[in-house]
Formats: structure tokens, C-alpha cells, sequence
């Protein structure tokens, strides 16, 4: 909690109030090879039964895009931008750890209820018709697909809000901060200090000079970890889906077509409009009116309830049998007879009938084909594969008997356990070749291996490249640039360290200071806000409010410069400056309790479902190349 009140006094209160925000909106180059494109599940997220593919990551992708640019008015957001910024990558790991929460939830039983989701839906006028006020379904649908929602889509985001408000609601109903906590971050807040400081700088405490090779070689050796090549390993893949499949005859197309025709036809549909009834005497009464001539929404005014205008659907899509038979028992315009329900008793009208229809066969020759096209690309792998295992059993080796069994050898460049090339960018390939590659010793092969999605695959390790460092003329340049920064700090460091030895040790701080030609600078009644960071860095900002009273710090200023300093005096805040606030901090305070809460919650929960992202295939959706190193959460 220390460390609460500390963060949160440091900046009153714009760090709480962007913190809320930020929880808010949580919750509201070089080339690729392909290999096997089409196999394995090409998830961005996966996160135990959720998952978000490529075309849904970048729907989702333009609607965060779209919602920048309208906040910020004539400015043109890209997704290059949003990489470059990092907002891709926040947005990423954001969604991932939503979704991590939300499949855990839904395990953990928060499962949100259909009335839930149809209050939600309640709630947005353009569902509903502007002349009756009734909920319209058409208008639902078009509005959606206007903006490239689903229906399945949007109220699974509904139940989605909804878990996620409830679950957060019941951590705040609970959560209060104590009066105490506002009461040490309003002092803390209203503390003031009195100090005084000067910096040293690298040219102050002299340039190290060029390492020798030896001295670069043990700077290798200490950061082996970092600079250390993976081992790599390069195979021969065998793939049985090469090669052209059967051609599709006359014969089985029609044979097909009289398979599937019931299955490929379109059943009767009818519209109709219900009324619903109190009683069975009423129900009668709304008949009678309705067969005088009255339209449903008379009737149902005079009744006081509401008429119910359903499109045109088959009878399995009407829920109710009794409904159903009753709206299929009538002509247009007929008006049915009480029909007794689960909920009660309502009346149908029949609106109007579209008749079913069969489709031709010259109206669906091509899903045909495509269908039969597929099955035989199947059989054929199929085929090869038993082919290959016939040829093995007689002794065969790997690649004759994928000769013989018509499969297709590829050549696959060199790559790590974790499917990352040379150059750093990943092997488009299922996880099942990097896992099978890396169970087997030099020229292993494997057995036929089921890919998922009807494709299959063996392989072969040709070489294996073992781990190493690099040797030392591939990355001297870099390497130097790095050792002579490590040496410089180190001597700015020790610079520091021996003039605040010297204070320490009784010396007068502005003596030393001119010891050295550092200008000193003394400052009272500092407090510690954004304004006095920016004003005096902070590096001095951390060493005046890091001590107490008397103590010398030296802390970090810049990259090549140091602060060194001593606190003079603290301040206790005055009672009546810093009283008002500690109501004011209070919810601020318990607001901050929650929002961690909330994510160490979701962080945990995401954990548990192992939810886990892909940065490359992100930005390749995105249209951008995959970068160096694809990160996962």
C-alpha cells in the first residue's frame, strides 16, 4: 500500500484519473515463406474456447482505427502509425487478456442471460421502428450490417459487457479505502522539501578508450545469454497434398444433385403478426376484431398489449410448435383461433406465404463441383498416404517413397523450436512440424503426421546447426559501441559515488561541487507534481523525495549524466491544505484499488486459460510486415 500512496502522490491527480480512463477503455522488413498456408488454425488470439482469426482481428482493427480518427479530427490514423506507436501492440495484448478473462468467466459460470442481452439490445433506439416503437428485427440486422457486425457477433459482445460490468461491479460494491489512506497520500501529496544538488557528466569523468579483443571477447562471453544463436535446424518436408485431384464426371455430379436436392431446397416461409391475450375469452375477442377487419395494432391498443409483426420464416424456425402449426394451418389474411402457449394464449394473422422452391441443378452446379472437388483433393490424399506407409514398410526410404506415392519434397530454410527463421521472422507452418522437427536427432524422419483440416505431412532432419556465439568480427562494431557505454557508465558512476562519499563524510556540498566545476543549485519547498519533474528532472525529483532528512543521493539525470544531492529540509504538509483532500483522494484511491484489482484479476484469469497472442500474423492482417520478433503473451 506504500507504494500506492507514493505513486499516487506524486501525481495527485492526473495519474488517478488517466488510470480510469485507461481501465475504461480497456473494457469498453523481409520475407516470408509459406510453407503449409492452409494448415493448422490460423489464430491472432487464442485463448482457451475463444479465439480471433485474421479477418476478425482486423474488422477489429478498423473499428479501434476508426475510433482514433474521430477523436482526433483531421488527422489520418494508419495502421503503419498504430504499429509505430505501439498502439497495435497495446491493443493486442489488451484484447488477449480481455478474452483470457472472458473464457475463463464463462467456465467460472458468469455467464450472462438472455434477458440480460435483450435489455441490452433494448436500449438502442435504431433497433427499434420510429413510427411504432416496437423493436424491428429487419432494422436490427441492416443496422449491424452496417457496421459489419453479425447478429451472433454483437450480442456475444452484449453478453461479453455484461460479464465484464458485473464482475468488476461486484469487486467495487465491496471495496471502500479507508479514510486513513487519503489521509497519508493528502500528506504526502502536500509534503514539500528543501535540497540542494549538482550533476556530473561523462566528458567530467573521462572517456574509456577503445577495448582490446580480449576484452570484447569476455563481454561476449558475459552477455552469452543475450547474444547467443539458437540452434537451427534445417528439413526435408514431405507434403501429400501436391498434385492434381480426379476430375469431377457428369455422372457424379448429378448423382450428387439428387442426393442433396431436398437438402439444397428452400421451404415455405410465412410472415404473420401475433396478438397476444390475458385469457382464452380474450384471445377470442381479439379474433373476432381481427377477422371484422381491425389491424393488429388496434387491436392490441384496445387490449393493452402489443402486436408482434414477424417476418417470413419456415416452420422449424418458429419456436412454438402450437404457433406453428396454427400459422401453417392458414391462408393469407385468415385469422387463426385461440392458440394456447407456454406463456399464455395469443392470436395469428396470416400475412403472407413464400412458396418453397428447389433450385436446379444449373443454380448450384458449382457448390457441387466445389464439394465433389474437395472430397476427391481428400481421397487423394488419403491415398498418397498409404502409399507412402506401403513403401516405407517395404523398406523404401523417405524420399523414394514419396516418390512413389506421388507426394511432393520441399526444401525447408533453417529454423528454431519456435518457427523463427534466420533473419527473425517466423515460418508460416503448423506448430506440429517445429514440435515434430525438434523430437528427432540428425537425419531422423518421422512418421505421416496429422496436420488437422485433412492435410498431412513427414519430414526429415537434414543438419542441425547447434547454438553459438557469434564469432567475434560479426559483431565487433556493435559490440564495442556497447562496451565502451558500460565502461563510461561505470566511471560516471564511480565519479558520483566518490564525490557523495565525500559529503557523506562531512565535506560541504558546495565545496565539492566546485571541485569539479558543477554549478550547484539549491531549490525550497519543492513538492512533488509533474510540473516540479519537469522543472528539475527526474533524476533529483527521485533523490529528494527518496531520502530523508540529511541523507545524500546521487541518482541517474540523463544517459550521460548524473545528479548528485542532499536533502535539506522536509516539510510536513500544513493540516489545512492538505484536510480538504483527503475526502477529494478517498475515491480516487478506491478507484485505483479496483482498477488493480480488476487487472490482476484478468491477468490471472488470461494466464489460467493460457491466452496467448501473435504479434506477426496480427500485423500481416493488418496488411504490414511481420517484425522481427513476434511476441506472445
Amino acid at each position: 500500500m506504500i507504494t500506492l500512496f507514493r505513486k499516487f502522490a506524486k501525481s495527485p491527480w492526473a495519474i488517478g484519473l488517466i488510470a480510469l480512463t485507461a481501465i475504461a477503455l480497456l473494457v469498453t522488413g523481409g520475407s516470408q515463406v509459406d510453407v503449409l498456408g492452409a494448415l493448422g488454425p490460423q489464430h491472432v488470439i487464442s485463448a482457451g474456447d475463444r479465439s480471433v482469426d485474421t479477418p476478425e482481428f482486423r474488422t477489429y482493427a478498423e473499428r479501434v482505427r476508426t475510433n482514433l480518427e474521430e477523436r482526433a479530427p483531421g488527422q489520418a490514423v494508419t495502421f503503419e502509425r498504430m504499429a509505430e506507436e505501439g498502439v497495435l501492440t497495446q491493443m493486442l495484448d489488451a484484447r488477449t487478456e480481455e478474452l483470457g478473462f472472458l473464457a475463463w468467466a464463462w467456465r467460472a459460470g458468469v455467464r450472462p442471460g438472455a434477458t440480460l442481452v435483450a435489455n441490452q439490445v433494448r436500449q438502442i433506439p435504431n433497433f427499434f421502428n420510429q413510427i411504432t416503437g416496437r423493436f424491428d428485427e429487419e432494422a436490427y440486422r441492416n443496422t449491424l450490417a452496417q457496421q459489419n457486425l453479425t447478429v451472433a457477433d454483437f450480442e456475444q459482445g452484449l453478453r461479453d459487457d455484461v460479464a465484464i460490468g458485473h464482475f468488476t461491479s461486484a469487486l467495487f460494491a465491496g471495496i471502500r479505502a479507508p479514510r486513513v489512506y487519503g489521509a497519508l497520500a493528502a500528506g504526502q501529496a502536500r509534503e514539500s522539501r528543501d535540497g540542494r544538488w549538482f550533476e556530473v557528466t561523462e566528458a567530467m569523468a573521462g572517456a574509456s578508450p577503445s577495448p582490446t579483443d580480449a576484452q570484447l571477447t569476455a563481454f561476449l562471453n558475459e552477455n552469452a545469454e543475450q547474444l547467443r544463436r539458437p540452434e537451427f535446424r534445417n528439413v526435408t518436408l514431405v507434403l501429400f497434398n501436391s498434385g492434381e485431384a480426379p476430375a469431377v464426371t457428369e455422372a457424379q455430379i448429378a448423382e450428387r444433385y439428387a442426393f442433396r436436392r431436398e437438402a439444397l431446397s428452400m421451404p415455405e416461409q410465412r410472415a404473420f403478426t401475433t396478438v397476444p391475450a390475458s385469457s382464452e375469452a380474450a384471445a377470442a375477442r381479439i379474433a373476432g376484431a381481427l377477422r371484422a377487419g381491425q389491424s393488429p395494432t388496434a387491436v392490441a391498443e384496445a387490449n393493452g398489449v402489443s402486436a408482434t409483426t414477424n417476418s417470413a420464416r419456415a416452420r422449424t424456425q418458429i419456436a412454438d410448435a402450437a404457433v406453428a402449426a396454427a400459422v401453417f394451418g392458414l391462408q393469407p389474411g385468415q385469422v387463426s383461433d385461440p392458440i394456447r402457449t407456454a406463456v399464455g394464449f395469443i392470436v395469428a394473422r396470416l400475412d403472407q406465404v413464400l412458396p418453397g422452391s428447389t433450385p436446379e441443378l444449373a443454380q448450384v452446379r458449382d457448390q457441387i463441383v466445389q464439394e465433389l472437388t474437395e472430397e476427391a483433393r481428400r481421397t487423394a490424399v488419403y491415398t498418397r498416404v498409404e502409399a507412402y506407409e506401403t513403401a516405407r514398410n517395404d523398406g523404401a526410404n523417405l524420399a523414394d517413397a514419396a516418390r512413389r506415392a506421388g507426394a511432393r519434397l520441399v526444401q525447408l530454410p533453417p529454423f528454431t523450436a519456435q518457427g523463427t527463421l534466420p533473419n527473425g521472422q517466423p515460418l508460416q507452418a503448423p506448430p506440429e512440424v517445429f514440435s515434430t522437427t525438434f523430437t528427432l536427432p540428425a537425419n531422423g524422419e518421422s512418421e505421416v503426421v496429422d496436420a488437422g483440416q485433412g492435410q498431412y505431412f513427414a519430414l526429415r532432419v537434414d543438419r542441425i546447426e547447434p547454438a553459438a556465439l557469434p564469432p567475434l568480427d560479426q559483431v565487433r562494431a556493435p559490440l564495442a559501441r556497447a562496451w565502451v557505454q558500460r565502461e563510461n557508465g561505470r566511471r560516471l558512476a564511480a565519479l558520483a559515488d566518490q564525490l557523495a562519499g565525500r559529503i557523506r563524510g562531512g565535506e560541504d556540498i558546495a565545496a565539492v561541487a566546485a571541485s569539479v566545476n558543477a554549478p550547484l543549485v539549491s531549490r525550497q519547498r519543492l513538492q512533488a507534481t509533474q510540473e516540479t519533474q519537469t522543472e528539475i528532472g527526474g533524476g533529483v525529483l527521485r533523490g529528494l523525495f527518496g531520502q530523508t532528512k540529511g541523507q545524500v543521493f546521487t541518482e541517474a539525470q540523463a544517459a550521460d549524466r548524473r545528479v548528485i544531492g542532499r536533502v535539506d529540509e522536509i516539510r510536513a504538509a500544513a493540516p489545512a491544505e492538505a484536510a480538504p483532500l483527503v475526502e477529494q483522494i478517498r475515491p480516487a484511491l478506491t478507484q485505483q484499488l479496483v482498477q488493480d484489482m480488476v487487472q490482476s484479476a484478468a491477468a490471472s484469469a488470461a494466464a489460467r486459460v493460457r491466452a496467448e497472442s501473435d504479434l506477426a500474423r496480427a500485423r500481416t492482417a493488418l496488411g504490414l510486415e511481420a517484425e522481427a520478433t513476434p511476441a506472445a503473451r
